[in-house]
């Protein structure tokens, strides 16, 4: 079995869903007063969102953009909720790396403040990441229906 850079497109799928379950449990943990297991979460959290803008800008550097196919009513929702997406994925970097800071500082006073902000909308990226890769490649996919194969020296002809 050869490696497809098209498998990072449902892996990135995974990712932002491990992250926003991550999330939603370090929010209960933090309300149960449970600092260690918060802790725990968010970081991981951040890794797995990590992880995944690797995998996203690998995948886009080598496949390049897929359009929506969806035709009709769905278009606007899609791009409705794509547009939001970016925007706000742009938006949670600084706030989680700052969120981030004051917390491993122990400057939770204002930890707290900017979380308010920093977990809906980190949230919002992780469940609508998710909600754009159903629309983009399961419900209304691709051209194609499978990643094209690898080239290799025993299917590649030489003319």
């Amino acid at each position: 079995m050869t490696f497809s850079y098209y498998s990072l497109a449902p892996l990135n799928s995974v990712l932002n869903s491990i992250a926003a379950i991550l999330l939603l449990a370090g929010f209960v943990f933090i309300r149960m007063r449970w600092i260690r297991a918060h802790r725990a979460c968010m970081l991981s959290a951040f890794t797995v969102s990590a992880i995944f803008f690797i995998s996203y800008a690998t995948y886009h550097y080598h496949v390049g953009d897929v359009r929506f196919q969806g035709r009709g009513a769905i278009r606007p929702v899609y791009f409705s909720i794509l547009i939001s997406h970016i925007i706000l994925a742009t938006a949670i970097v600084p706030l989680a790396l700052i969120t981030l800071w004051r917390a491993l500082r122990g400057n939770f006073a204002r930890h707290r403040k900017i979380a308010r902000w920093t977990w809906p909308i980190w949230m919002y990226v992780s469940i609508t990441g998710v909600v754009v890769y159903l629309l983009c490649y399961r419900l209304y996919p691709p051209g194609y229906k499978v990643a094209p194969p690898a080239v290799t020296a025993s299917n590649a002809q030489v003319r």
